[in-house]
């Protein structure tokens, strides 16, 4: 089957899961070619044209286009792969967020796989629409196949700045791979905070999840601290299996990430996504 046909049909199957985070934190996924609320005089493909700047509408209603502008990856360095020389876009997903006290919105592009990396390529971009729609800054935020925004996709972080959060996944009949990553839009640029890594398993005997949960806590500095925790939870099927059924456990991993004004960067209090990460490498 073609890989842009999984794809849309795995992007089909996420959609009442985005559709219902969307009521709780303002995720939409508008018609490229509709205006942004009370601007009459621009469109989402207008934003998306300072994306991919040849993206137009063919007859079937998706919306194709050649190269996106150059950009790096969230992870810097030589993280990421390129871009697809063709691009084919049913819609974006745009969610409004405030940053340094001002309204910004973001919009996250999945343009398909990468002809020279195993990830995806994804584009997170970030535009003032206050005025004349500028483009702010734009990276690369793919770490897998398919990149979509998390739920919940934004903390506050305070009166006027939130944090965006992202994952990248692929599966395979029994498994599942997701990376989250938590980005904070400063200065107006992406800065990531960190990537965690976590392993679904759905074996005959036993289900093994991995589950994220997000909390911010006042600590007093311009920033909130960022709590992270993740319930690695086993849990036995019952069913009769060639494989001895382990026992059921619950354990939780948490990481903080305080503001830490010297490097102007979020710094995490442990290593602890790091060794789970490692462990579960351990199971692929």
């Amino acid at each position: 089957m073609p890989t842009n046909l999984l794809r849309l049909m795995l992007a089909l199957m996420l959609l009442p899961f985005l559709w219902a985070a969307a009521g709780a934190q303002a995720v939409s996924f508008p018609e490229l070619n509709s205006p942004l609320p009370d601007r009459s005089d621009i469109t989402y493909l207008d934003l998306a044209k300072m994306v991919i700047p040849d993206l137009a509408a063919d007859k079937d209603g998706f919306y194709k286009g050649g190269l996106p502008i150059d950009m790096r990856h969230i992870a810097g360095g030589d993280d990421g792969g390129s871009p697809p020389e063709t691009t084919s876009l049913p819609n974006a997903a745009v969610l409004p967020i405030k940053a340094g006290g001002k309204d910004r919105l973001a919009m996250l592009f999945d343009l398909g796989d990468s002809p020279d990396s195993a990830e995806g390529y994804a584009v997170l971009a970030l535009y003032d629409v206050t005025a004349k729609p500028k483009l702010l800054d734009a990276a690369n935020v793919a770490v897998d196949r398919s990149t979509y925004f998390r739920e919940p996709n934004k903390l506050s972080i305070g009166t006027g700045d939130d944090v965006l959060i992202s994952m990248s996944t692929h599966f395979n009949s029994n498994q599942g791979y997701v990376s989250t990553l938590l980005i904070l839009p400063r200065e107006d640029r992406l800065q990531l905070v960190d990537t965690i890594n976590t392993f679904d398993e759905n074996v005959c005997a036993y289900k093994r999840t991995q589950d994220l949960a997000f909390l911010t806590l006042d600590d007093g500095k311009p920033y909130a601290a960022i709590k992270v925790t993740a319930t690695d939870a086993t849990v036995p099927s019952g069913e009769s299996c060639d494989e001895a059924a382990p026992e059921a456990a619950s354990h939780d991993i948490s990481v903080t990430y305080h503001w830490d004004k010297k490097t102007s960067h979020y710094v995490k209090d442990s290593d602890a996504f790091e060794k789970l990460s490692a462990e579960n490498a351990k199971r692929f």
